[in-house]
């Protein structure tokens, strides 16, 4: 069993607040973020962002794992995700994720991959832990 973990820090009420973000791994080190940059577009990270980036990173590697399982080894896969949050009531909710991936494997059908693909699209952890969002996946095989 595999435990990560990162921690988030907020300062100040919402709107003027301030936040930083670090992983256990040191990546993010104290990275900041803030009403800004979650709400209104400035430049820097939200919470959003980084589920996206979780997500297109798990769904890669498991399209990836699942195609070279079925004996289709794929050259790349390249995963975009977007992370929709909207107003919903008094709150926010996260309405939507839409996956765009473009894959390169030598010698699959389009069918066999656009099955790979939706097994994926469930498959994956982050998927799974997302369960409860709507999650669109858009797969584009190139070969």
């Amino acid at each position: 069993m595999l435990t990560r973990h990162a921690e988030g820090i907020w300062n100040g009420d919402l709107p003027t607040g301030k936040g930083t973000i670090t992983t256990q791994s040191g990546v993010l080190d104290k990275k900041p973020y803030s009403f800004k940059t979650r709400f209104e577009n400035e430049k820097g990270t939200n919470p959003e962002e980084l589920i996206a980036a979780a997500h297109a990173a798990c769904f890669s590697m498991a399209l990836s794992h699942m195609l070279a399982s079925a004996g289709h080894k794929p050259t790349q896969v390249q995963t975009k995700a977007d992370v929709t949050l909207d107003k919903v009531g008094e709150g926010f909710k996260i309405t939507k994720i839409l996956l765009t991936t473009t894959a390169t494997v030598p010698g699959i059908d389009d069918k066999t991959f656009q099955e790979t693909a939706n097994k994926a699209k469930t498959g994956c952890p982050i998927s799974q832990a997302l369960a409860a969002t709507p999650i669109e996946l858009n797969a584009t095989l190139t070969k």
